[in-house]
């Protein structure tokens, strides 16, 4: 029996498909055709979970202790490896009872607060391009989303000052994202202190997705939005352990700040799951208490990657900056090409996979995303396809 009467909810039918799925169902098609994939298209760390997190994990799961529902706000443990690192890494104090809150993963987290704080009609500041999650949960919502349109002039920075006033005194929240994805741009100390203000002016909850601190180079250190005095009082901010820790997979981040803001999506969130399986709360505990050598070591696996990438595109044509920050470059596409036509010519062409740019917003027209989520040996392959398949900028 088909039910061709029951149609999904509006909110759901509103929705575009999202990007990755469709580039899966791409990269499948052209797996039939016989093509060798580079996939350089999802943010998807290569290489395995750090060997210490890993047996964490197994020990933790070996406790039946660990088998039962975990607390819905997580572990206290968790919680409080979560505020210790953030002192350490960030000097900003939290209290773990209250002021952090386990995630399955930032996406989660990133959604479910729009749900739980936005109401239909309400208005959402948002940059463009941005994170897909950072516009599709208020779309979800039912929110309306205005669009904070980032400029390359700019330095892809939002520009506070051009929004109007009556914009402002309308919005109910502001999402961003520095280091950004998929921009990799990264915002000095002055931009958050400015956009703090901004927020305490026209009362606007500020959310900020973290998730690409720790991937930093050449000495660049990026600004938690919690350092900056005030910043408590109007926002909260979002961390993974999927790129940092290569924790993909694992489903693990986090949110801190403003305790009444934490309080609100943990009780949507007692409603919609159980939390974090214990054991892998362990296993994140021990990732986050990591020697910062490692983090070192993975800093430098993607600087050299950045460095041999960047190299290889000049020789093709492509001017591209040197970033700071996150594990992407944002690369502009031959001219008269559209992102999704450049990226399927690429696909088609060579078998190497880039996420056109506007499938991150309108403004990301005319750019693709490259992860940088292969050794040098794939990337110097993927150059050497382009070459020969006269790819060029």
């Amino acid at each position: 029996m088909t039910l061709n009467w029951i149609a999904p909810a509006e909110r759901i039918q509103q929705l575009p498909p999202y990007v990755f799925a469709r580039l899966d169902e791409l990269k499948a098609k052209a797996r039939e055709q016989g093509l060798d994939l580079i996939d350089l298209g999802m943010g998807n760390p290569d290489g395995a979970t750090p060997q210490p997190v890993v047996d964490a994990a197994v020990k933790a799961l070996q406790n039946s202790a660990n088998h039962g529902y975990p607390p819905f706000e997580g572990t206290a443990s968790f919680r409080r490896a979560i505020t210790s690192w953030y002192r350490r890494r960030y000097e900003v104090d939290l209290d773990p009872d209250s002021e952090a809150l386990p995630l399955l993963g930032s996406k989660e987290g990133l959604t479910h607060l729009a749900i739980a704080y936005i109401n239909p009609g309400d208005l959402v500041l948002v940059p463009n391009p941005a994170y897909p999650a950072h516009f599709r949960g208020p779309a979800i919502a039912g929110g309306k989303v205005h669009s904070l349109i980032l400029k390359p002039e700019n330095d892809w920075l939002i520009d506070l000052a051009a929004i109007p006033d009556a914009v402002a005194e309308q919005a109910k929240m502001l999402y961003f994202n520095y280091p950004s994805n998929p921009t990799a741009a990264t915002a000095p100390r002055e931009f958050f202190t400015e956009i703090v203000a901004f927020a305490r002016r026209f009362e606007i909850l500020l959310v900020h997705d973290l998730c690409y601190a720790e991937l930093a180079f050449d000495g660049y250190q990026p600004t938690s939005l919690l350092e900056i005095p005030g910043a408590k009082d109007i926002g909260v901010e979002f961390h993974t352990l999927s790129k940092t820790y290569n924790m993909a997979g694992w489903r693990v981040g986090f949110v801190v700040g403003n305790r009444h803001v934490i309080q609100g999506l943990r009780t949507l969130k007692t409603n919609l799951d159980y939390g974090i399986f214990s054991a892998l709360q362990t296993a994140a505990e021990t990732a986050l208490q990591l020697p910062d050598v490692y983090l070192q070591e993975v800093q430098e696996r993607y600087r050299i990657r950045r460095d041999f990438l960047i190299q290889g595109l000049a020789h093709l044509g492509w001017n591209v900056n040197k970033t700071k920050a996150t594990m992407y470059l944002w690369v502009p596409c031959p001219v008269g090409l559209s992102s999704t036509d450049f990226a399927l010519d690429v696909l088609q062409k060579t078998g190497v996979v880039f996420t056109p740019g506007n499938a991150f917003g309108v403004a990301g027209e005319g750019y693709v995303r490259i992860s940088l989520i292969a050794e040098c040996d794939r990337l110097s392959e993927a150059l050497y396809r382009f070459k020969q398949a006269g790819i060029h900028y």
